[in-house]
């Protein structure tokens, strides 16, 4: 009888004491000593300009390490050191092993222009129903023609379909854990998009609970992005470090940064730089020196996703705007802007 009431003791304190990591975000105290030793972060949201989307990325088919590298390479150039780049749950679905190799192959890639990676899980973001194969072509003149969200509507929709989702983020984070090439995993990117509103906070809380499970050595987050209280609360809470998207002038970035900031953790803006809503490399990279705060603008090279156009001006005659919304390189590698370029490589020390 002895024996049986210490085994369930041990039972009990076993649950506990597990549950306890599951659900234990990072202290303040480690969080602040994990960002000291990463330096000033600057780099870019990364897609391949020969890619629509994250399935033409990731797919056997049309992944293209040889782009990938120039590319990378003329962002390391003017001092980048991150990337933050999407994955998708139907390549993992369709083929995990391959998958886990390309991404492999990608962070290889970016390590050796001395560039580390933020990746991405979930997307709230434009299209509702992606598939395998082959991807659609861009419409000319619009802005993410072709992006896809992560998981499909129905799947988000219906929490009896989740199971592989579940599968898919542990199988992830279980095989790169331990990688230090990987600086942050981005658990869902913004959450309630497309509609969704609060519909997506179970997923959301979800997505936390597998990545907890798992508990990989590099920090969990999920950035805001939008004015829901609800989202917002569960986001910051739960982050390891602060991340925000901010695509407003400068003024409206320094006060937001200033408040989360009060919170006592690391805090790095994921999405940021549209020139037509002044925010900009002129403007806000200073900002982001300022209050030692890490910036990861969106588009690195112009190409398929068609992001050198606004969100909600499309251009259907496919002609080049006077003004870029986003993305920083041609494709033959030329700058969009040379004065851009000397202002990030100012603040890179590049220059």
């Amino acid at each position: 009888m002895k024996k049986i009431v210490l085994l369930l003791i041990a039972l009990v304190s076993f649950f506990f004491h597990t549950n306890a990591q599951q659900t234990n975000t990072w202290s303040v105290e480690k969080a602040n000593a994990w960002y000291e030793k990463q330096g000033r972060l600057v780099g870019a949201n990364f897609l391949p300009s020969t890619a629509i989307n994250q399935l033409e990325m990731w797919q056997a088919e049309t992944f293209d390490p040889t782009t990938i590298d120039r590319e990378l390479g003329w962002a390391s150039a003017i001092g980048m050191n991150v990337m933050r780049v999407y994955l998708h749950d139907l390549a993992w679905k369709a083929d995990a092993k391959g998958f886990k190799k390309r991404i492999d192959q990608f962070l290889s890639i970016a390590s050796k222009h001395q560039i580390k990676t933020l990746f991405t899980i979930f997307d709230d973001c434009w299209n509702p129903d992606a598939a395998i194969g082959k991807q659609p072509e861009p419409k000319p003149g619009i802005h993410n023609s072709g992006w896809v969200r992560s998981p499909n509507k129905d799947v988000h929709n219906d929490s009896a379909q989740w199971k592989y989702l579940e599968l898919y983020v542990k199988d992830i984070l279980r095989t790169f854990k331990n990688d230090d090439r990987v600086l942050m995993w981005d658990l869902y990117n913004e959450p309630g998009n497309s509609g969704y509103d609060l519909t997506s906070l179970p997923l959301l809380k979800k997505t936390f609970e597998w990545a907890w499970f798992i508990r990989p050595v590099q920090p969990l987050t999920c950035a805001t992005w939008y004015n829901n209280n609800e989202l917002n609360e569960y986001q910051l809470s739960h982050s390891d470090v602060i991340t925000i998207h901010n695509y407003n002038d400068a003024a409206n970035l320094e006060k937001e940064l200033q408040e989360k900031l009060k919170l006592g953790r690391p805090v790095i803006c994921s999405e940021y730089m549209a020139r037509t809503r002044n925010s900009t490399f002129q403007t806000n990279l200073p900002i982001f020196k300022k209050y030692h705060v890490g910036a990861i603008n969106w588009g690195l090279v112009a190409g398929k996703s068609n992001t050198i156009y606004q969100w909600d001006t499309p251009m259907p005659d496919g002609s080049e705007p006077k003004l870029w919304f986003h993305d920083v390189f041609r494709k033959d590698g030329t700058p969009y802007d040379v004065k851009e370029i000397e202002v990030i490589k100012t603040l890179t020390g590049k220059k």
